[in-house]
Protein backbone atom coordinates (compact mmCIF):
# COMPACT_ATOMS: atom_id res chain seq x y z
CA UNK A 1 0.00 0.00 0.00
CA UNK A 2 1.60 3.81 -0.59
CA UNK A 3 1.33 6.19 1.54
CA UNK A 4 1.38 9.92 1.34
CA UNK A 5 4.85 9.51 3.20
CA UNK A 6 6.25 7.36 1.16
CA UNK A 7 9.04 8.44 -1.26
CA UNK A 8 10.47 4.94 -2.56
CA UNK A 9 8.59 1.35 -2.38
CA UNK A 10 10.82 -1.74 -3.80
CA UNK A 11 8.81 -5.26 -3.82
CA UNK A 12 10.20 -8.48 -4.45
CA UNK A 13 12.74 -6.82 -6.61
CA UNK A 14 14.96 -9.28 -8.52
CA UNK A 15 18.42 -8.57 -11.01
CA UNK A 16 20.58 -10.66 -13.06
CA UNK A 17 23.41 -10.80 -15.65
CA UNK A 18 22.78 -14.25 -17.33
CA UNK A 19 22.77 -16.83 -15.24
CA UNK A 20 24.31 -15.09 -11.91
CA UNK A 21 20.97 -13.46 -9.77
CA UNK A 22 23.02 -10.79 -8.00
CA UNK A 23 19.57 -9.20 -6.29
CA UNK A 24 17.28 -11.60 -4.90
CA UNK A 25 13.11 -10.94 -3.45
CA UNK A 26 14.76 -7.28 -2.26
CA UNK A 27 11.69 -5.27 -0.97
CA UNK A 28 11.98 -2.56 1.63
CA UNK A 29 10.11 1.40 1.71
CA UNK A 30 11.42 4.60 2.26
CA UNK A 31 9.35 8.01 3.78
CA UNK A 32 9.80 11.13 3.17
CA UNK A 33 12.91 12.88 5.67
CA UNK A 34 14.40 9.09 6.32
CA UNK A 35 17.64 8.30 5.27
CA UNK A 36 18.49 4.53 4.14
CA UNK A 37 22.16 3.09 5.33
CA UNK A 38 22.71 0.13 3.09
CA UNK A 39 25.66 -1.67 4.09
CA UNK A 40 27.32 -5.15 3.24
CA UNK A 41 30.49 -6.60 2.03
CA UNK A 42 31.59 -6.15 -1.62
CA UNK A 43 29.70 -8.13 -4.03
CA UNK A 44 26.25 -7.88 -2.52
CA UNK A 45 24.81 -6.64 -4.53
CA UNK A 46 24.52 -2.61 -2.94
CA UNK A 47 25.32 -0.95 -6.10
CA UNK A 48 23.53 -3.06 -8.15
CA UNK A 49 20.40 -2.29 -6.34
CA UNK A 50 20.78 1.77 -6.61
CA UNK A 51 21.50 1.28 -10.59
CA UNK A 52 18.00 -0.46 -10.82
CA UNK A 53 16.34 2.14 -8.81
CA UNK A 54 18.20 5.17 -10.69
CA UNK A 55 16.95 2.90 -13.81
CA UNK A 56 20.84 2.39 -15.26
CA UNK A 57 20.20 -1.13 -14.40
CA UNK A 58 17.06 -3.03 -15.93
CA UNK A 59 15.36 -5.44 -13.34
CA UNK A 60 14.19 -9.17 -13.88
CA UNK A 61 11.41 -8.96 -12.01
CA UNK A 62 9.72 -6.82 -9.28
CA UNK A 63 8.22 -3.73 -8.64
CA UNK A 64 9.72 -0.19 -7.84
CA UNK A 65 7.34 3.24 -7.18
CA UNK A 66 8.62 6.54 -6.57
CA UNK A 67 6.70 9.09 -4.89
CA UNK A 68 4.23 6.77 -5.40
CA UNK A 69 4.48 6.89 -9.02
CA UNK A 70 5.17 3.65 -10.84
CA UNK A 71 8.62 2.99 -12.25
CA UNK A 72 8.48 -1.15 -12.99
CA UNK A 73 5.41 -3.14 -12.28
CA UNK A 74 6.19 -6.93 -11.64
CA UNK A 75 9.09 -6.85 -13.71
CA UNK A 76 7.23 -4.56 -16.93
CA UNK A 77 8.28 -1.12 -16.96
CA UNK A 78 6.59 2.34 -17.50
CA UNK A 79 6.24 4.11 -20.93
CA UNK A 80 9.37 6.68 -21.48
CA UNK A 81 7.35 9.71 -20.54
CA UNK A 82 6.57 7.93 -17.30
CA UNK A 83 10.26 7.02 -16.91
CA UNK A 84 11.70 10.32 -17.30
CA UNK A 85 9.24 12.21 -15.15
CA UNK A 86 10.13 9.48 -12.27
CA UNK A 87 14.05 9.93 -13.35
CA UNK A 88 13.43 14.01 -12.27
CA UNK A 89 12.40 12.88 -8.65
CA UNK A 90 15.53 10.99 -8.14
CA UNK A 91 19.62 11.60 -7.49
CA UNK A 92 22.63 9.92 -7.44
CA UNK A 93 26.33 10.46 -6.26
CA UNK A 94 28.37 8.20 -7.47
CA UNK A 95 31.58 6.87 -5.87
CA UNK A 96 34.01 8.16 -8.45
CA UNK A 97 32.86 11.78 -8.64
CA UNK A 98 31.61 11.31 -12.80
CA UNK A 99 32.46 15.20 -12.84
CA UNK A 100 33.07 16.12 -16.39
CA UNK A 101 36.66 16.97 -16.71
CA UNK A 102 36.68 19.79 -19.31
CA UNK A 103 33.74 21.58 -17.92
CA UNK A 104 34.44 24.13 -15.17
CA UNK A 105 32.62 23.40 -11.66
CA UNK A 106 30.14 26.01 -12.61
CA UNK A 107 29.41 24.64 -15.47
CA UNK A 108 29.09 20.82 -13.85
CA UNK A 109 26.44 22.34 -12.43
CA UNK A 110 24.03 24.11 -14.45
CA UNK A 111 24.29 21.65 -17.42
CA UNK A 112 22.21 19.12 -16.37
CA UNK A 113 19.72 22.64 -15.32
CA UNK A 114 19.81 24.14 -18.57
CA UNK A 115 19.54 20.49 -20.64
CA UNK A 116 16.99 18.77 -18.15
CA UNK A 117 15.01 21.10 -16.15
CA UNK A 118 15.45 24.17 -19.37
CA UNK A 119 16.32 26.59 -16.63
CA UNK A 120 18.26 29.53 -18.17
CA UNK A 121 21.97 30.49 -17.74
CA UNK A 122 21.34 33.07 -15.11
CA UNK A 123 18.90 31.14 -13.06
CA UNK A 124 20.82 27.81 -13.00
CA UNK A 125 24.19 29.79 -12.19
CA UNK A 126 22.48 31.72 -9.18
CA UNK A 127 21.58 27.86 -8.45
CA UNK A 128 24.96 26.50 -8.53
CA UNK A 129 26.62 29.07 -6.54
CA UNK A 130 24.12 28.84 -3.68
CA UNK A 131 25.02 25.28 -3.35
CA UNK A 132 28.41 25.89 -3.63
CA UNK A 133 28.54 28.20 -1.02
CA UNK A 134 26.69 25.23 1.43
CA UNK A 135 29.56 23.24 -0.04
CA UNK A 136 32.06 26.01 1.07
CA UNK A 137 33.14 26.18 -2.71
CA UNK A 138 32.29 29.24 -3.80
CA UNK A 139 35.41 30.09 -4.74
CA UNK A 140 36.05 27.15 -6.67
CA UNK A 141 33.10 28.06 -9.15
CA UNK A 142 35.56 28.84 -12.23
CA UNK A 143 37.74 26.37 -11.37
CA UNK A 144 38.21 22.29 -12.70
CA UNK A 145 37.69 19.18 -11.53
CA UNK A 146 41.48 18.41 -11.81
CA UNK A 147 41.91 21.66 -10.07
CA UNK A 148 40.41 20.11 -6.55
CA UNK A 149 40.86 17.71 -4.19
CA UNK A 150 39.07 14.57 -3.97
CA UNK A 151 36.82 16.22 -1.26
CA UNK A 152 36.37 19.02 -3.14
CA UNK A 153 35.25 17.25 -6.34
CA UNK A 154 32.55 14.66 -4.03
CA UNK A 155 31.02 18.25 -2.25
CA UNK A 156 30.45 19.28 -6.13
CA UNK A 157 28.89 16.04 -7.68
CA UNK A 158 26.59 16.47 -3.92
CA UNK A 159 26.01 20.22 -5.01
CA UNK A 160 25.54 19.03 -8.95
CA UNK A 161 22.78 16.26 -8.10
CA UNK A 162 21.08 18.35 -5.44
CA UNK A 163 20.52 21.11 -8.58
CA UNK A 164 17.79 19.14 -10.04
CA UNK A 165 16.07 19.11 -6.59
CA UNK A 166 15.30 15.37 -6.72
CA UNK A 167 12.98 14.04 -3.63
CA UNK A 168 15.38 11.34 -2.79
CA UNK A 169 19.28 11.44 -3.16
CA UNK A 170 21.15 8.26 -3.31
CA UNK A 171 24.94 7.91 -2.39
CA UNK A 172 27.29 4.75 -3.87
CA UNK A 173 29.65 4.55 -1.26
CA UNK A 174 30.44 8.28 -1.71
CA UNK A 175 33.65 8.28 0.60
CA UNK A 176 35.06 5.03 -0.89
CA UNK A 177 37.48 7.03 -3.32
CA UNK A 178 38.84 9.40 -0.68
CA UNK A 179 41.88 9.21 1.75
CA UNK A 180 40.84 8.84 5.30
CA UNK A 181 41.37 12.51 6.34
CA UNK A 182 38.89 13.66 3.84
CA UNK A 183 35.81 11.32 3.99
CA UNK A 184 34.97 13.53 7.33
CA UNK A 185 34.01 16.32 5.19
CA UNK A 186 31.59 14.31 2.81
CA UNK A 187 30.25 12.41 5.93
CA UNK A 188 29.27 15.90 7.39
CA UNK A 189 27.67 17.14 4.18
CA UNK A 190 25.57 14.26 4.39
CA UNK A 191 24.67 14.66 7.98
CA UNK A 192 24.22 18.33 7.35
CA UNK A 193 21.21 17.13 4.60
CA UNK A 194 19.73 14.68 6.93
CA UNK A 195 19.23 17.14 9.23
CA UNK A 196 17.41 19.21 6.86
CA UNK A 197 15.43 16.32 6.37
CA UNK A 198 16.26 15.31 2.84
CA UNK A 199 15.39 11.79 1.67
CA UNK A 200 18.64 9.86 1.02
CA UNK A 201 20.16 6.33 0.52
CA UNK A 202 23.27 5.54 1.48
CA UNK A 203 25.65 2.60 0.63
CA UNK A 204 28.76 3.20 2.88
CA UNK A 205 31.09 1.17 4.65
CA UNK A 206 30.99 3.73 7.64
CA UNK A 207 29.68 1.66 10.22
CA UNK A 208 29.60 4.77 12.94
CA UNK A 209 28.32 7.16 9.91
CA UNK A 210 25.53 4.38 9.19
CA UNK A 211 24.43 4.21 13.01
CA UNK A 212 24.37 7.36 14.02
CA UNK A 213 22.52 9.07 11.05
CA UNK A 214 20.42 6.52 9.36
CA UNK A 215 16.36 5.87 10.58
CA UNK A 216 16.63 2.10 9.21
CA UNK A 217 19.18 -0.20 8.08
CA UNK A 218 19.80 -3.05 5.26
CA UNK A 219 22.55 -5.42 5.67
CA UNK A 220 22.98 -7.36 2.64
CA UNK A 221 24.91 -10.19 1.64
CA UNK A 222 24.63 -12.07 -1.69
CA UNK A 223 21.74 -10.37 -2.88
CA UNK A 224 19.70 -10.88 -0.65
CA UNK A 225 18.24 -8.44 2.67
CA UNK A 226 19.62 -10.85 5.52
CA UNK A 227 18.71 -8.01 8.24
CA UNK A 228 17.07 -4.84 8.49
CA UNK A 229 15.75 -2.29 11.25
CA UNK A 230 17.11 0.47 13.34
CA UNK A 231 19.94 1.02 13.96
CA UNK A 232 21.22 0.47 17.38
CA UNK A 233 19.20 -2.76 16.34
CA UNK A 234 21.25 -4.41 13.78
CA UNK A 235 24.41 -2.29 13.93
CA UNK A 236 24.61 -2.73 17.49
CA UNK A 237 22.88 -5.79 18.54
CA UNK A 238 22.79 -7.88 14.95
CA UNK A 239 20.47 -11.09 15.23
CA UNK A 240 21.62 -13.04 12.35
CA UNK A 241 25.17 -14.65 12.38
CA UNK A 242 26.18 -13.72 9.24
CA UNK A 243 25.15 -10.00 10.14
CA UNK A 244 27.23 -10.62 13.47
CA UNK A 245 30.21 -12.16 11.39
CA UNK A 246 30.69 -8.74 8.88
CA UNK A 247 30.28 -6.37 11.68
CA UNK A 248 33.01 -8.37 14.04
CA UNK A 249 35.59 -6.55 11.28
CA UNK A 250 34.48 -2.90 12.12
CA UNK A 251 33.94 -3.63 16.24
CA UNK A 252 36.92 -5.05 16.92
Amino acid sequence: MITTNEILNVQNLSKSFGSLQVLKDISFTVNKGDVLGIIGPSGSGKSTLLRTICQLERVTGGSISVCGKSLVKNGIYADKAALRDIALNVGLVFQNFNLFPHFSVLRNITEAQRIVLGKGKEEAESIAMDLLAKMGLETKARAYPCQLSGGQQQRVSIARALALKPEVLFFDEPTSALDPELTGEILTVIRDLAKENMTMVVVTHEMAFARDTSDHIIFMDGGMIVEQGKPEEVINNPKEERTKAFLRRFNG
